[in-house]
C-alpha cells in the first residue's frame, strides 16, 4: 500500500503540480499530499480489543471477551452513530421551534445499540421496535431526509408524513410502534413466518425497561419458548420507564433472566463492539435451531423520555454528565481507533463536518417538502386492494383508500 501512495505521489508531482510549483502557495499544497499519503499509509488495517464479560443466564457459555475491528467498520460505525446524534439533536432543535410536533422521543446516547445490533445480522432479517425509533429506521437504510421529513410531517417522508415520529417503516423494518409492549407479541409473529416459511431469517424485538413488565410480553416468552422461535428479545434498559427509575418499578432489574426457560445475556449497550458480539452469538444460537434469547442492554438516554420530559426532575445534570464524559459510546470508539492507529482525529473531524452537512440538507428538505393533500389521508391502509371508501371525523367525510 505504501508503494502504491508513494508511486501515485510521484505521478501527481511530475503532472500538473511540478509545472505549478512556482506559483505561490504550491509548496504547501505539495505538503498536504505528502502529509495525507502518508497519514493514510500508517493507519493500521484492523485492531483488537478487550470488551466487557456478558453476564450469563442458563447459559455455560457467552459472547467472546475480545473483538476485531477493521478501519473500514470503525469508520462506518463511527459515521452511523454521528448521524444518529446529529439527526436526533436537530430534531430537538426542530420540536422547539414547533415545527416538529407531536410525541417524539429521541434516541441520542443509545446509538451504539442499534448500530451495534444492525452489524451482526444480514439485511434479510426482521426488525421491530417501540417509539424510540428513529435511529432503527436510519440503520435499517431509511435516509435521514426521509426520517426528518416524516417527523415534520412532510410527503417525502419515509411514511408519506402520516406516521410520523412513533410510525417509521422501512424494508424488514416494522416499527415504530405506540403500545407500550404490544410489538413483542408481532415480533414472535414474524420470527414465527420465518420458521414456517422454512427461511434463515431471524426477528429482533425490541422493548424497553418500562415495557418489560407487561404481561403480554411473557406470554410472548412463553410461546417462543414452546415453539422455539428465532426471535432475540432486547431490552434496552436505559434506566428510567419514563421518569420512574428501574428500581423502583422492578422487583427484579436482572430483565436478561426474565425469560425463565428462555437463555440470557446482559450486554454493555455502550460499547458497540460489545452489542455487535453479544448479537453475533445470539444470532447464532437462533439460527441454529435452539429457538429465542434474551439480550439485556444497558444503556443510557441523555434527552427526556419525550420532548415534554426536560429529563432533570427524577436524576441529576451530574449523573447525566457523568455519564457523557465515562461512557459515550461515541467517544469510545473514536478513542478506540485514535489511540490504536485505526484512524486520526483530523480524519474524524472531517466525517463530522460532512454528516453536519448531510443533517442540514436534510433538514432543508424536511421544513420545504409540501405536506400531504388532505384527499390522501385514506391511503395505504392496504396494499394492492381495490379502492374503497374510509369514514372521516364524521359519518358525513369519507375519503377514497388506494393501496
Amino acid at each position: 500500500m505504501r508503494k502504491m501512495l508513494l508511486a501515485a505521489l510521484s505521478r501527481v508531482l511530475q503532472g500538473p503540480a511540478a509545472a505549478a510549483a512556482a506559483r505561490p502557495g504550491a509548496v504547501s499544497e505539495v505538503s498536504r499530499v505528502v502529509v495525507a499519503s502518508r497519514n493514510y499509509a500508517d493507519f493500521a488495517s484492523e485492531a483488537t480489543f478487550d470488551i466487557k464479560k456478558c453476564d450469563l443466564h442458563r447459559l455455560e457459555e457467552g459472547p467472546p471477551v475480545t473483538a476485531v475491528l477493521t478501519r473500514e467498520e470503525g469508520l462506518h460505525y463511527y459515521r452511523t452513530m454521528q448521524t444518529i446524534r446529529r439527526m436526533e439533536l436537530k430534531s430537538d432543535q426542530l420540536y422547539k421551534q414547533k415545527i416538529i410536533r407531536g410525541f417524539c422521543h429521541l434516541y441520542d446516547g443509545q446509538e451504539a445499540c442499534c448500530v451495534g445490533l444492525e452489524a451482526a445480522i444480514n439485511p434479510t432479517d426482521h426488525v421491530i421496535t417501540a417509539y424510540r425509533a428513529h435511529g432503527y429506521a436510519y440503520t435499517r437504510g431509511t435516509a435521514v431526509r426521509e426520517i426528518l421529513a416524516e417527523l415534520t410531517g412532510r410527503k417525502g417522508g419515509c411514511a408519506k408524513g402520516k406516521g410520523g415520529s412513533m410510525h417509521m417503516y422501512a424494508h424488514h423494518f416494522y416499527g415504530g410502534n405506540g403500545i407500550v409492549g404490544a410489538q413483542v407479541p408481532l415480533g414472535a409473529g414474524i420470527a414465527l413466518a420465518c420458521k414456517y416459511f422454512g427461511k434463515d431469517e431471524i426477528c429482533l424485538t425490541l422493548y424497553g425497561d418500562g415495557a418489560a413488565n407487561q404481561g403480554q410480553i411473557f406470554e410472548t416468552y412463553n410461546m417462543a419458548a414452546l415453539w422455539k422461535l428465532p426471535c432475540i428479545f432486547i431490552c434496552e434498559n436505559n434506566r428510567y420507564g419514563m421518569g420512574t427509575s428501574v428500581e423502583r418499578a422492578a422487583a427484579s432489574t436482572d430483565y436478561y433472566k426474565r425469560g425463565d426457560y428462555i437463555p440470557g445475556i446482559r450486554v454493555d449497550g455502550m460499547d458497540i463492539l460489545c452489542v455487535r458480539e453479544a448479537t453475533k452469538f445470539a444470532a447464532e444460537h437462533c439460527r441454529s435451531g435452539k429457538g429465542p434469547m434474551l439480550m439485556e442492554l444497558q444503556t443510557y438516554r441523555y434527552h427526556g423520555h419525550s420532548m415534554s420530559d426536560p429529563g432533570i426532575s427524577y436524576r441529576t445534570r451530574e449523573e447525566i454528565q457523568e455519564v457523557r464524559s465515562k461512557s459515550d459510546p461515541i467517544t469510545l470508539l473514536k478513542d478506540r481507533m485514535v489511540n490504536n492507529s485505526l484512524s486520526s482525529v483530523e480524519e474524524l473531524k472531517e466525517i463530522d463536518v460532512e454528516v453536519r452537512k448531510e443533517i442540514e440538507e436534510a433538514a432543508q428538505f424536511a421544513t420545504t417538502d409540501p405536506e400531504p393533500p388532505l384527499e390522501e389521508l385514506g391511503n395505504h391502509i392496504y396494499k394492492n386492494e381495490p379502492p374503497f371508501e374510509v369514514r372521516g371525523p364524521s359519518q358525513w367525510i369519507k375519503y377514497k383508500s388506494v393501496g
